[in-house]
């Protein structure tokens, strides 16, 4: 502050009015900084503040003149200078702002908030590689550098609780601090909260409005929310200001992965691992783009290619184990054998070679020696992911009691009446990447992914309730009008990947109990249920090692009651909307394929193509775990194979009880 001689109450309410500003809360800092002006019309500090409220609301005009004015009385205010270069840039006069900030940067050279206003004008003036300079230097002079550091290790490392309380210690000191911004947004994202990252990250956007950290955190962000264009137009973003920046081109790559661009994809993760060719954990992610794209040989080579930098590297092991056909020798079995006798890595990663080892048993019908393996594996995942049956059991009855036949009745003129979407559902490994490549295989239908968007809704829904728990009941106050938007939303966040076919698959087999939303927000929307006998099922869930999500798998008897609980929601749907979904039983494929598929095309309202048939030829990325199983002919030794494993999935069989009759 530039004046000596306030009186209290005048200096209390000025940094109310700057905490207030800082907080966000522009519009009320205004207010009470023109009562202020009022009483002392000359302090330059008040003239100051009022210009960085008015510039936070997008008043520019008026902004500058205060600021100008802050400036006639304390030419020496640095902070004001640096809000004038600010003020300089939203009027769009990058080259102004460059000169104001340079003023300040001339006296001040270690000022954090003047480099990141001067990377910002460079940005704006085109000048990428002095911009990323500037940044940089934003990064080397922030007063709390080190706490910034310490909370992003304790992020890296999984120490979550740490992270979270560093971060917010500083934002409680400066709540407008850009980095920690940014690592609270990290965090969100980490919690599977986008809407509260996004928040964060545009909040840091006013501060700096090219700060690498937070473009790069938008896009993830965006991803998660399904906003793919968006996400695409920020990484890209990210990537002019900072070429040279590995992350940068890791985070347009996971663009790229969402839009179904896996060429894109696999052109920025070379590029990223050229700038970081040490760091082992991009070449297993250059197999898994290898992966997708069908190029067996080259994945392969990718994860041996870690594995020679890291031989204990459990991501690779497993990536290989889950090529399926891929057969382990002596010495990599004995290779996983000792980095698990090591004991130095994580518990996620033991889980992860404990899966890899035993998938190779399993190979050799060694099946109890596998099975070991398998239940140790999934005992430590559940460590790290507890799952609540009853909770989930609770909730589908929520579900099934909400969405009943006068719901739909009432709604009956409701919703965007696009067929284009093709749902498939049910469980994991039931045989769904396999339904989506037969219908991909068709000229009239883009095969997708496991789309988020459905699940995003139903986030949104349970958020209007106070403990975020709302859906399905907080649906009911949802206006006709909304609905229908709710579905133009769903198709205009989509739209990026249909590249001009008439159908797309939505292929997230958990939609299974979001069927009644979909049919209200897209009612002629078709919906499709994977389904496989649950001994099979579930045995093959349980030894799939997931990278997220499907945390019931990580012990039998939960899967035991959770296939029996999506059998109770598919029944319910049957019964409140007749003939909405298609049950089609992967067993009846394999023994009939023709007869299935066209009966498959029927329920699509599709005519039929031979190319369905051949569907293992068609060329297509699969990011799913039966990626490589698609692209090979139907064949029948995946049915009844849980019975090698009959005395260890009695818990499973039990939990099951009568509901395996349907399936003799």
């Amino acid at each position: 502050m530039t004046a000596p001689n306030r009186s209290a109450p005048f200096d209390e309410r000025l940094r109310g009015a700057q905490a207030a500003l800082r907080a966000g809360q522009a519009a009320s800092a205004e207010g009470a900084l023109r009562a202020l002006a009022a009483e002392r019309p000359g302090d330059a500090d008040c003239l100051w503040l009022l210009g960085a409220a008015l510039l936070a609301q997008g008043k520019t005009a008026v902004a500058l003149e205060m600021l100008e004015r802050a400036l006639a009385t304390a030419p020496e205010l640095a902070e004001a200078r640096v809000d004038l270069a600010r003020a300089h840039r939203a009027a769009g006069n990058a080259a102004r702002a460059r000169e104001e900030v340079r003023r300040v940067l001339q006296r001040e050279p270690h000022h954090h908030r003047a480099w990141l206003a001067y990377g910002d004008a460079l940005v704006d003036l085109g000048q990428f590689t002095d911009a990323a300079a500037a940044f940089d230097r934003a990064r080397l002079t922030d007063p709390h550098r080190v706490r910034i550091e310490e909370a992003t290790a304790a992020l890296t490392a999984g120490e979550r609780r740490k992270s979270e309380a560093i971060f917010r210690e500083i934002l409680r000191a400066d709540p407008s601090h850009v980095a920690a911004l940014c690592g609270l947004a990290a965090l969100s994202l980490a919690a599977d909260v986008p809407e509260d990252a996004e928040r964060l990250l545009r909040h840091a956007l006013v501060q700096s409005a090219h700060t690498p950290l937070a473009w790069r955190g938008l896009g993830e962000a965006l991803i998660a929310l399904g906003r793919l264009a968006e996400a695409d137009a920020a990484a890209r973003h990210a990537t002019q200001i900072e070429p040279d920046n590995p992350y940068t081109w890791i985070a347009l790559a996971s663009v790229a992965t969402r839009l179904l661009r896996p060429e894109q994809a696999l052109e920025a993760y070379e590029r990223a691992a050229r700038l970081q060719p040490g760091e082992v954990r991009l070449r297993t992610t250059l197999g898994h783009v290898h992966k997708t794209l069908g190029s067996r040989a080259k994945s392969e080579a990718a994860y041996k290619e870690a594995l020679t930098l890291d031989p204990g590297l459990a991501e690779a092991w497993w990536s290989l184990a889950d090529l399926k056909t891929y057969v382990f020798n002596d010495a990599e079995i004995a290779a996983m054998q000792r980095a698990l006798a090591e004991g130095k890595r994580s518990r996620s990663e033991v889980a992860q070679l404990h899966f890899a080892v035993g998938r190779a048993f399993e190979q050799r019908r060694e099946y109890g020696e596998a099975f070991a393996h398998y239940a140790r594996g999934n005992a430590l995942r559940r460590l790290d992911g507890p799952f609540d049956i009853g909770r989930f059991e609770a909730r589908c009855a929520r579900i099934r009691a909400f969405f009943d036949r006068r719901f739909f009745a009432d709604r009956a003129m409701s919703g965007e009446p696009s067929r284009a979407p093709i749902f498939i559902v049910g469980l994991p490994r039931s045989g769904s990447t396999l339904l989506e490549q037969i219908l991909a295989s068709h000229s009239q239908v883009e095969g997708t992914m496991e789309l988020p968007n459905i699940l995003i809704i139903t986030r949104e829904l349970d958020a209007l309730a106070p403990e975020r728990n709302g859906y399905p009941e907080t649906l009911q106050r949802v206006p006709a009008a909304q609905l229908t938007a709710l579905g133009s939303r769903y198709l205009a966040q989509t739209d990026a990947l249909r590249r001009g076919h008439e159908r797309f698959t939505d292929k997230l087999p958990n939609n299974f109990s979001h069927v009644g939303l979909i049919h209200t927000i897209l009612p002629q929307a078709t919906v499709i249920d994977a389904r496989r006998h649950p001994m099979d099922a579930c045995f093959s869930t349980f030894k799939q090692h997931f990278a997220i999500g499907q945390t019931f798998s990580y012990d039998l008897e939960d899967l035991g009651r959770y296939y029996r609980t999506y059998l109770s929601l598919m029944d319910h749907w049957d019964e409140v909307l007749p003939g909405k979904v298609l049950h089609f039983q992967y067993e009846e494929l394999v023994r009939n394929p023709e007869a299935n598929i066209r009966r498959l095309l029927d329920h699509c309202g599709l005519p039929f193509e031979p190319a369905c048939l051949a569907f293992h030829e068609t060329r297509r990325s699969v990011r799913t775990a039966s990626a490589e199983q698609v692209r090979q002919p139907l064949y029948t030794s995946g049915v009844g194979h849980w019975q090698h494993f009959e005395k260890e999935l009695e818990p499973l069989r039990r939990a099951l009880g009568d509901c395996l009759e349907r399936f003799q």
